[in-house]
């Protein structure tokens, strides 16, 4: 494995939020690739002088439609390398400009311009991330292999893929199950569908807290408040499984590409699951919608023909922190208008809060195992300034996706599912806590730890993660 990247180019960041005040510090304090020069472009800059110490330049504008390949022009040259951290500023757009412009991308999640989520002259299908990660495909298509550009790659979407296939690696590994290739890798959809697994949460739960509670009219949280309200006001979405035999009365298929998800005519925030991780078991997680939604339904999906042999049903679940949670019941009862205040918790957080992100694969001979990253906000301070147990994760997975792409220049558009996972895994590795595999013999319906075979299967439809 390579440890040092020769990379001479400028890095140039959109955005200056929670996100982008966590990964900047990691990517100064580490090895694995040289950084010479940073500038950050961003339409509010607060709390910078810890930053321009240590030499990153700072522009105070916004990034629009009209005036981004202006902007951008100013400090891209060919071999630098954009890091897209922003919202409002479309991926599609600065993506095609990196292009051109020969630059490497990355960025956390596929952004469009201001109002793109909630487009009145879009229908629902056309606001989710399935069609956003649609628009990616179609643009992959038109530029060909050219500067590697990596979409949707913080902690989930992102590291999550990773993870997953590390678990599923894990649990082949302790079921005795045999490793199925395809081409110079592992058979993910084969090896998913021999394992016997039905459903998959990329589960989370978040239990970080401050002395100074929520008040009214204010949105907490962990990490960005504009996309977490942004990603929970689209529709609920979800890898729609081989096994599932009913169908939600307010689901609907899109009429485009795979069709392998479906969404809930339903916000996404507002749409509850029965989960469970290491971090206090079973909970309540909001089905958030994501970008790893469709591009892992790709990935773990066997087909003969057209015909669909396998897919597991497979979606976000999401316990926030608690103040995050009462934060969005808030949001809801205002008929999703946000509140006046925003606060994203740091410094204030109390110790020995943690943050579970893993994958939990149900439905396999041992019922149910999560595998993840457990990571306090104890050891995120104590490895990264201006970092807790959230952003860290998030910027072990931008740091990832950066020395990745500078060791691959020339992929053109990857997601994750492209990526080589044991490398991404070793550059994030130190800022993940532990990494922990851990069966459990919980169900969402409550049936029994050994059910036969005819209820085992019943107990892994989609009815009872939703029926409380």
């Amino acid at each position: 494995m390579k440890h040092h990247v020769p990379f001479t180019g400028h890095l140039v960041f959109i955005g200056f939020g929670s996100i982008a005040r966590a990964t900047l510090p990691l990517l100064l304090g580490q090895d694995d690739i040289e950084v010479q020069q940073i500038t950050v472009i961003a339409p509010v800059i607060e709390q910078n002088i810890w930053f321009k110490e240590r030499g990153i330049q700072f522009v105070c504008e916004a990034l629009t439609e009209q005036n981004f390949a202006q902007t951008l022009d100013r400090f891209v040259q060919p071999g630098d390398f954009i890091v897209n951290l922003s919202v409002e500023v479309s991926s599609l757009a600065v993506i095609a400009y990196a292009s051109v412009k020969g630059a490497l991308y990355l960025d956390t999640c596929v952004e469009p311009w201001a109002g793109g989520y909630n487009d009145p002259q879009l229908d629902l299908s056309h606001r989710t991330n399935y069609a956003l990660r649609y628009q990616v495909l179609d643009l992959r298509k038109r530029l060909g292999r050219g500067p590697t550009a990596v979409v949707a790659h913080g902690a989930n979407p992102g590291l999550i893929t990773h993870l997953l296939k590390a678990g599923l690696m894990e649990l082949a590994v302790q079921l005795g199950h045999p490793l199925p290739e395809a081409g110079e890798g592992i058979d993910w959809a084969r090896l998913c569908m021999g394992l016997g697994i039905k459903v998959i949460h990329f589960a989370e739960r978040d239990t970080q807290c401050s002395q100074r509670l929520k008040e009214d009219d204010e949105f907490v949280n962990t990490w960005s408040v504009h996309g977490f309200i942004s990603e929970g006001s689209q529709p609920a979405e979800l890898g729609w499984g081989s096994h599932e035999r009913t169908w939600p009365s307010f689901a609907r298929r899109h009429r485009f590409g795979s069709r392998n998800a479906i969404y809930l005519e339903r916000p996404s925030a507002s749409v509850l699951v029965k989960t469970w991780t290491p971090l206090g078991g079973p909970c309540l997680g909001m089905m958030i919608t994501h970008h790893e939604t469709a591009s892992t339904a790709d990935l773990l999906t066997v087909k003969d023909q057209r015909k669909l042999i396998y897919r597991p049903t497979l979606h976000y679940a999401y316990h926030p922190c608690n103040d995050a949670l009462l934060s969005v019941h808030e949001l809801i009862g205002r008929g999703w208008q946000t509140q006046t205040r925003q606060r994203i918790l740091n410094g204030e957080i109390d110790s020995g809060g943690v943050d579970a992100l893993g994958v939990l694969l149900m439905g396999h001979d041992w019922n149910a195992y999560w595998f993840g990253s457990l990571l306090s906000i104890d050891e995120a301070r104590a490895l990264v300034p201006f970092n807790n147990a959230t952003s860290l994760q998030v910027a072990a997975g931008v740091l990832s996706g950066i020395v990745w792409a500078v060791e691959h220049p020339d992929r053109g558009i990857v997601e994750p599912e492209q990526m080589d996972y044991e490398r991404v895994l070793e550059i994030a590795r130190p800022y993940l806590g532990t990494l922990v595999g851990q069966r459990t013999d919980w169900t969402p319906s409550g049936a029994s730890p050994k059910p036969t075979a005819q209820e085992s299967a019943q107990d892994w439809q989609f009815a009872h993660f939703t029926r409380f």
